[in-house]
């Protein structure tokens, strides 16, 4: 089995100084468990590393030109350095030399708690730059100058302060603030990365506030316009949409850790800026859920997220304010309009946004964490069955084609008919459904 232990082994006894490097260091002074570990390994050539790992499995030359492998979930790679050459995030030179010391190399990293490591022949920790003491005073600081070389940092920055609870130090928020010029060279898919991590975190708020604070927010227009756009105090006594959201991302992430979810919490009220108005006296958004399409599709897009994401999180926006209206007129909803709905959006996740959009809030309901609405659609979707996706027709054109029907547009259409029935509750089962075509066929050819 490979391990840290084995390739370290391997490496030391090849004459080289194996040194565990980067998050997976701060992860163990976090006490949290890492996925993937980075190996920097001193004092020998990449080949004579190649050659002391091939026993261990394949290794793959992720980036052999500039001192990287892979093995399994492991990188291993030689100390470098790291030279600008031009704008954005790629214009560097990269040379290994592995005769750094590992204060050298640690310094061309972004934070002082990702430019630690544990010495793998000693077991001690190497820390140049205090990353143990910032990590344990809450404090998210750059190593050096060399921040100001990549804009990437500055959305790392916000996804780190988020994940870990952090406070960017002032200089280093300076720093991100100077960088805000360059943003707009980064590749939308970097982009999109950085902001998946920043929603994994368990208060994604915190690192949308440092999006809002470093100014790295002008990449996102659709989040920046929530900041003052006003709301009913009634609804909404906790302030404007951009703190009604920042509450809302925060509560979704209590229900769910689905990408999906915390994305359609985070964008729901997006269409409030177009639609918010004054009218007799109260500020009003009429129709914002389904305004919030067009803003949705635009910033998603931005995060170059596959369109089959977008699909699923556009009908959660559109729909979200569903489960309030259906409970407020609930004696009157058919079991109809319930699968209705599911044709058109997953119910389950629904009544979470929708959940989430409920306690985001600071009315007395949202404090006692009652939210009746959400519960009740979501079981009386339950008891249809519809409460993941619309049901499934019933009636299918090879059924009406083995009774004689001809294949034709008119096929499609008494389809489409069938299934508005089958929504109704006119049948549940095939030989319904065929006694219902039979007993309709005179009406449906019209």
């Amino acid at each position: 089995m490979i391990s840290i232990e084995s390739i370290s082994q391997a490496l030391i006894q090849a004459g080289g100084k194996p040194v565990l490097v980067g998050g997976s260091v701060r992860d163990r002074l976090l006490g949290t468990l890492s996925k993937d570990f980075d190996l920097e390994v001193y004092q020998l050539s990449i080949d004579a590393v190649e050659q002391a790992l091939k026993p261990l499995g394949a290794l793959h030359a992720v980036g052999k030109s500039f001192g990287v492998l892979k093995l399994r979930n492991f990188d291993i790679s030689l100390p470098r350095t790291e030279n600008k050459t031009g704008q954005g995030h790629k214009g560097f030179i990269v040379q290994t030399d592995s005769e750094l010391s590992f204060e050298q190399a640690a310094s061309r990293r972004d934070f002082s708690i990702n430019a630690m490591g544990i010495d793998l022949i000693t077991g001690e920790l190497l820390d140049p730059f205090g990353g143990q003491a910032d990590l344990k005073q809450g404090i998210l600081r750059h190593v050096s100058d060399a921040f100001d070389e990549d804009p990437l940092r500055v959305l790392r920055a916000c996804q780190f302060t988020a994940r870990f609870n952090l406070q960017i130090h002032a200089e280093t928020l300076i720093k991100c603030r100077n960088l805000n010029a360059e943003l707009s060279s980064l590749p939308r898919e970097r982009i999109g990365e950085e902001f998946k991590k920043l929603l994994s975190a368990a208060k994604p708020s915190l690192g949308l506030q440092a999006l809002r604070e470093t100014g790295a927010l002008c990449l996102f227009p659709e989040l920046a316009a929530l900041i003052d756009c006003p709301q009913d105090p009634q609804w909404h006594p906790e302030g404007d949409v951009w703190i009604h959201t920042l509450m809302v991302i925060d509560e979704a992430c209590k229900l769910s850790d689905s990408l999906t979810i915390r994305l359609a919490a985070l964008c729901h009220d997006l269409g409030k800026p177009e639609t918010t108005r004054m009218e007799d006296g109260r500020w009003r958004s009429k129709n914002h859920e389904s305004a919030g399409a067009l803003p949705t599709r635009q910033f998603l897009t931005r995060l170059a997220l596959s369109e089959d994401l977008i699909r699923e999180v556009i009908p959660l926006v559109q729909e979200h304010l569903k489960p309030c209206q259906l409970y407020r007129v609930r004696d009157q909803v058919s079991s109809a309009a319930i699968r209705r709905l599911a044709t058109r959006v997953n119910i389950e996740n629904l009544c979470l946004v929708a959940k989430a959009d409920f306690l985001g809030r600071t009315t007395e309901d949202a404090k006692l964490g009652i939210d009746p609405s959400s519960e009740w659609l979501l079981e009386q979707a339950q008891t249809l069955a519809v409460h993941q996706k619309g049901p499934e027709p019933i009636l299918l054109g090879r059924h009406l084609l083995e009774i004689g029907f001809q294949a034709g547009p008119t096929l499609g259409r008494v389809l489409k008919k069938a299934y508005e029935a089958q929504l109704d509750g006119a049948f549940s089962t095939l030989d319904e459904a065929l006694t219902w075509y039979k007993n309709s066929k005179e009406s449906l050819s019209k």
